[in-house]
């Protein structure tokens, strides 16, 4: 009988690429990752840069069992995966994944993304993120943030991912402060400068009885620079709390801040941090979930895909 394939977790997005050869008990045991994101290729660029990267690999081990999620699997993509409907669970995940014969004798199960209908005015969608859900878990009800270039906030309850929302908080502060007025005149602290985040989260959470939203808000970046209250080494840090803490101002508007007060964060380090920060400025208390999460969740999913070795 030949050796089982190894199995590999592709997390390709929009920026990066990353790769994890998984061991026994879904353990991780090499990874590699590359700036080679979906963004910077054309289509015909994606067979070269997996086979570069899994040459190793694939000498070592030989047959690999490839997943991928992410925007991959978008229209942008190597092949484009449909959308799950919320409420999803991993069954309804599994049942639109699709392996696809790609390249050098490589076969990739690409996952699906979800959409939620209800959301207003355009159904919302997510690439990579359900992988991240599913995880961290969809066994306990509870509100998750997933803070990044397009920020989700996602509801699980009843063992599926019930709704979700986006919204371009990291969009709009790249945007902001690359290629606005903020970009000629703030000048780049040697770190984070916590007390000018947590001034723009005020000044977002406060509104002092006036209805100003964050457009109006956005020009206190300049204002405060030109009265003399902001110094140009704190633009940066309150430009973010300004954006982040709306992002919490318009969540709690609508709804989405959990009776409990408990959120679950997903992403890097430095953003989970900050987004702690904002959250307890709201009187919400917050948690990180584990890293590598949007690993065990493609397995989990793909674990319902025929075929796919289970390990």
């Amino acid at each position: 009988m030949p050796a089982p394939a190894a199995r590999v977790v592709l997390d390709w997005g929009t920026s990066s690429f990353r790769a994890f050869l998984i061991g026994p008990e879904d353990r991780i045991t090499a990874r590699i990752e590359s700036p080679d994101g979906i963004a910077t290729l054309s289509r015909e660029d994606f067979p070269r840069v997996l086979a570069a990267a899994l040459a190793e690999w694939r000498a070592t081990h030989g047959d690999l069992a490839i997943v991928a999620a992410g925007m991959i699997g978008s229209r942008n993509g190597w092949v484009e995966l449909p959308y799950a409907d919320c409420p999803a669970g991993e069954a309804d995940l599994a049942a639109l994944a699709r392996a696809v014969p790609v390249a050098d004798g490589l076969t990739i199960t690409f996952l699906p993304g979800l959409t939620d209908r209800a959301a207003h005015p355009f159904p919302d969608v997510m690439r990579g993120e359900e992988t991240q859900l599913v995880g961290l878990g969809l066994e306990r009800d509870r509100t998750v943030v997933l803070p990044g270039t397009h920020s989700k906030w996602a509801t699980i309850a009843g063992g599926r991912i019930t709704r979700f929302q986006t919204v371009l908080t990291g969009e709009l502060f790249a945007v902001v402060s690359q290629h606005a007025f903020i970009a000629r005149m703030a000048a780049p602290p040697e770190a984070t400068d916590l007390a000018a985040f947590d001034r723009g989260v005020d000044a977002a959470r406060d509104g002092r009885g006036r209805t100003a939203g964050l457009l109006q808000k956005l020009f206190s970046v300049r204002a405060g620079w030109l009265s003399g209250g902001l110094a140009p080494a704190e633009m940066r840090d309150y430009l973010s709390g300004l954006v982040i803490g709306s992002e919490f101002a318009e969540a709690g508007t609508s709804g989405w801040f959990p009776p409990d007060g408990a959120l679950t964060l997903i992403g890097a380090p430095a953003l989970v941090a900050v987004y702690t920060r904002a959250a307890a400025a709201f009187g919400l208390d917050a948690e990180a979930a584990p890293a590598d999460i949007a690993v065990t969740g493609a397995l989990r999913i793909a674990r319902g895909v025929s075929g796919f070795p289970q390990g």
